[in-house]
């Protein structure tokens, strides 16, 4: 049925860059706002960033705002995470969501988003 295939993870030095992408199907992608988690390990699941439906609005927690970027293409019903100035701190597993809207907004609560991904996961070391 719905399912969202995350990829792009990988290993990392800080201040390096990283494009995560993920890809929905089985759903009318465009109906969903996207959302990107992330979980480090021993530590709560955290928001990442969210864009809705259209792709016209973004949001960003504060820990990544100006150095990571949310973008989609329905066309190809796929969700992309820009990942800039990579710190040892956002090293953990990306997990992709998709939440049903029946207008334009976002989501930022792990709670509201209907399906997820496998996560793939973003190692950033020296």
């Amino acid at each position: 049925q719905v399912q969202l295939v995350e990829s792009g993870g990988g290993l990392m030095l800080p201040g390096g860059s990283l494009r995560l992408s993920c890809v929905g199907s089985g759903l009318t992608f465009s109906w969903y706002t996207m959302g990107w988690f992330r979980q480090a390990p021993g530590k709560e699941q955290e928001f990442v960033a969210a864009i809705d439906r259209s792709g016209t609005t973004t949001g960003y927690a504060e820990s990544v705002k100006g150095r990571f970027l949310i973008s989609r293409d329905n066309a190809k019903n796929t969700v992309y995470l820009q990942m800039n100035s990579l710190k040892p701190e956002d090293a953990a597993v990306y997990y992709c969501a998709a939440e049903h809207r029946p207008a334009e907004s976002l989501s930022y609560r792990r709670e509201d988003y209907n399906y997820w991904g496998q996560g793939t996961q973003v190692t950033v070391s020296s």
